[in-house]
């Protein structure tokens, strides 16, 4: 054998593993790496052990359980599987069984709490037919694609059960939080019951003074009707932010739809819209004032979107110009263009005051929560020939705000660690 347990004395163990280094520095790595996972299935064993309990009765509930005997069961770990003989306790009734060392030991599912959080941050950002490529070729672990999806489901499943009781700290930042941008947004993915519907993303993001972000904030939730529980999530991290924050400026950041605005009113004071998305319409605009002369047309969109950024009261300037491009002779999808364009901006210019927002170091993009968009749903649940069941969409965006969010992940596992995976008296 490769490996072998040499002695344990009280927390140290010592390990003998033989190593056979022939052939090329490959196989000789594939060697390492399969002595090291069997002494790690080793030691791991050893840990498993402390965690059990001494096959006294004990009280739960009110009730009497007594152990039936260690019984064996295996257990996956990063370095492979493990049989282990562990107490198993049950009432004089019979019925539902308990194991105290999967409880102290924090097991989720038959994993180790370490390999329960590389499989979960894995199916996080992957696929399961892609995760179990990457630890059976890159960590010589096989597991079944129903199980890696299995694990997945309650690692996300406690992240969504403790979303309202379980707070996370922000990270230590270099500058004191002057301003928070709140934004919200949403993007379709493909369900298997009915088709193309519309996920939602949010960040608050935290800024200092010269508007340099310090930490950003990501929230997802799965299409639904309403988009309650979107909601809900957004106005809990928000309260929790503006307990932290009090004296920081909130601006709200979105594009021209409706439904942001409905809700970044009532928790911001500054409302600010997208620069971008008011660029965009300054391009749209451009073919009423040139519509035959591409470096003029070039040359006008600079000119006013350097304006609108950076001079006092442009937006009203800009809505009277395009106003007086209606005089122009133009085509019919240009004048369409062109008055959907002085429409945007005449319900927007009062969100617009990009010169004075910048001013006082406030964002004026919109950017970090469209690219959430991408990076929190795109990414991982619109790949090609993806479609999803409203759970494992549920499951995935839970494990990925976790991830993506600076700090969280860890978080989450210490919590973890801390409380426990299943309630004491769980099957």
């Amino acid at each position: 054998m490769p490996a072998s347990l040499l002695s344990v004395h009280g927390n140290e163990v010592t390990l003998e593993v033989k190593i056979t280094l022939s052939g090329s520095m490959l196989e000789m790595e594939e060697n390492v790496l399969a002595a090291l996972n069997e002494a790690g299935v080793l030691a791991t064993g050893e840990a498993l052990g402390r965690f059990d309990a001494d096959g006294d009765p004990v009280e739960l509930g009110g009730d009497k359980w007594t152990s039936k005997g260690k019984l064996p069961k295996t257990y996956q770990t990063p370095y492979g599987a493990l049989e282990v003989d562990r107490h198993v306790y049950q009432r004089s009734v019979g019925g539902t069984t308990w194991c105290p060392l999967e409880r102290n030991a924090r097991i989720v599912v038959t994993a180790t709490p370490r390999f329960a959080k590389v499989v979960s941050h894995k199916m996080a950002n992957g696929a399961s037919l892609a995760v179990r490529r990457d630890l059976a070729e890159n960590h010589g672990r096989d597991c079944a694609r129903s199980y890696l999806q299995n694990l997945a489901d309650a690692v996300g499943s406690v992240a969504q059960a403790k979303e309202e009781t379980w707070h996370y700290e922000t990270p230590k930042l270099d500058e004191p939080v002057s301003t928070v941008a709140i934004g919200t947004d949403g993007t379709c993915m493909l369900l298997c019951e009915g088709g193309y519907r519309e996920a939602m993303t949010g960040t608050i993001s935290l800024y200092d003074h010269k508007g340099e972000r310090q930490h950003s904030i990501y929230i997802g939730a799965a299409p639904e009707h309403g988009k309650a529980t979107f909601y809900e999530r957004m106005e809990r991290e928000i309260s929790h932010i503006k307990k932290l924050y009090p004296e920081a400026t909130y601006a709200g950041i979105a594009d021209g739809a409706k439904c942001n605005w409905d809700f970044l009113k009532q928790h911001t004071t500054v409302q600010i819209l997208d620069f971008f998305h008011a660029a965009e319409y300054i391009t749209q605009s451009s073919f009423a004032a040139f519509p035959r002369n591409e470096t003029k047309r070039e040359e006008w969109v600079e000119n006013h979107c350097h304006d609108l950024k950076h001079k006092r009261g442009a937006a009203k300037g800009l809505i009277e110009e395009l106003q007086t491009l209606r005089a122009n002779r133009l085509s019919k999808s240009i004048h369409e263009d062109l008055e959907q364009a002085i429409t945007y901006f005449k319900n927007h210019h009062h969100q617009m005051n990009y010169a004075s927002y910048r001013a006082k170091g406030y964002p004026i993009g919109s950017g970090v929560t469209e690219a959430a968009c991408k990076t929190l749903v795109k990414q991982r649940l619109c790949c090609s020939g993806m479609r999803w069941v409203d759970r494992g969409a549920r499951v995935i965006l839970s494990l990925r705000v976790l991830v993506l969010t600076n700090e969280r992940w860890q978080q989450f596992w210490s919590k973890i660690s801390q409380y426990g995976f299943t309630s004491p008296a769980s099957a």
